[in-house]
């Protein structure tokens, strides 16, 4: 009997042995290879491939030194989890624990894409193109959809004025119409319900405060002057005075075609309802897609009576409260 309990007992401790060996083993051989780590790398796993091909794909890519240990690691810990399609950011030389926790746990990589304030809808297009994502085509069929906005804005016909300007952080095959919804729920989240409030304390539709917010947009690009343009346009527009915006012009000049980049005297003549120097009251529609300071500047306008301003040509504006001072500004500043 006690030869046969020493034998278990020897048995036992082999296994064990065994055990702390292989584990042993299995640490040394996920270490990365030797040298200096270089910065991470982008990994794309294809759809529909098996877990051998992936770890074939990280040896030939020089994530993982050996397949071996990948491949026992994932069938002792993640078997039979599926590794998604998509890209990942991985350290290169990696080890195969860590690679395949993020392979496993689906931690996607996401592309940083800047959409800056005051494009149009089609202007934001070749930024998504530019960075790999969609092309002009379906952004364009996209940009027609306007179920997402149809509450906030019933007279909408396209997107325009409600892709909001924002950083954002899209995995590698987003359709654009997902691109756009995005965008529309980033505006909706900015603008907020306390917006749908105050513009209806100041007798606006959310569709007159974003057309208002866009001109503010394309008038200046400083944060300190979007309250004083917006109330220049707030008291024109309280007194019946048209706009005289000159960036509704350009926008109804890219309607039409290429803009040349300057405006002529003839185009302040131009025949569209966007041009704000022949028709009194907000244009149609947005010119551009405006951002939060905007849209508060829309809703909250600095408590001023101007009602003229004129560039200084340095990207600052002088303000004016008659027509006798707007036309001093003019002639110091645009002589």
């Amino acid at each position: 009997m006690r030869t046969i309990l020493t034998a278990a007992k020897s048995v036992l401790i082999g296994a064990q042995v065994l055990a702390l060996g292989g584990w042993f083993w299995l640490y040394l051989e996920s270490r990365p290879a030797a040298g200096p780590a270089s910065a991470p790398v982008v990994f794309e796993v294809v759809k529909g491939k098996r877990v051998r091909s992936i770890a074939d794909d990280l040896v030939a890519a020089r994530i993982l030194p050996k397949r071996t240990p990948f491949l026992l690691r994932y069938q002792l810990f993640f078997a039979p989890h599926s590794i998604k399609a998509g890209e990942y950011q991985l350290p290169a030389p990696g080890r195969a624990a860590a690679v395949l926790d993020v392979l496993v746990k689906g931690r996607i990589y996401l592309h940083a894409v800047t959409v800056p304030e005051g494009l149009t809808g089609r202007e934001t297009f070749p930024v998504f193109a530019a960075a790999g994502f969609g092309r002009d085509e379906d952004f364009e069929a996209a940009f027609g959809l306007t179920d997402d906005i149809a509450l906030w804005d019933p007279r909408a016909t396209d997107l325009e004025g409600y892709l909001f300007p924002e950083t954002y952080h899209l995995p590698k095959g987003i359709a654009a119409k997902d691109i756009l919804l995005a965008m529309t729920g980033q505006f909706k989240e900015a603008f907020g319900e306390s917006g749908r409030r105050r513009a209806g304390e100041l007798g606006m539709t959310v569709r007159e405060v974003v057309i208002l917010a866009s001109l503010i947009e394309k008038e200046t690009g400083l944060a300190e002057e979007k309250k004083l343009v917006s109330a220049v346009f707030h008291n024109r527009l309280r007194l019946g005075m048209k706009l005289d915006c000159d960036p509704t012009i350009i926008y109804a000049l890219k309607l039409e075609g290429p803009f040349e980049g300057r405006l002529r005297t003839k185009d302040l003549k131009f025949d569209s309802p966007y041009n704000t120097y022949l028709h009194a009251g907000l244009p149609p529609g947005p010119i551009a897609n405006p951002g939060r300071e905007s849209l508060e500047a829309a809703l909250r306008p600095a408590d001023a009576d101007y009602l003229y301003f004129v560039s200084r040509n340095d990207g600052s504006h002088q303000f004016s409260r008659t027509l006798a001072e707007h036309r001093q500004a003019v002639k110091k500043y645009q002589n």
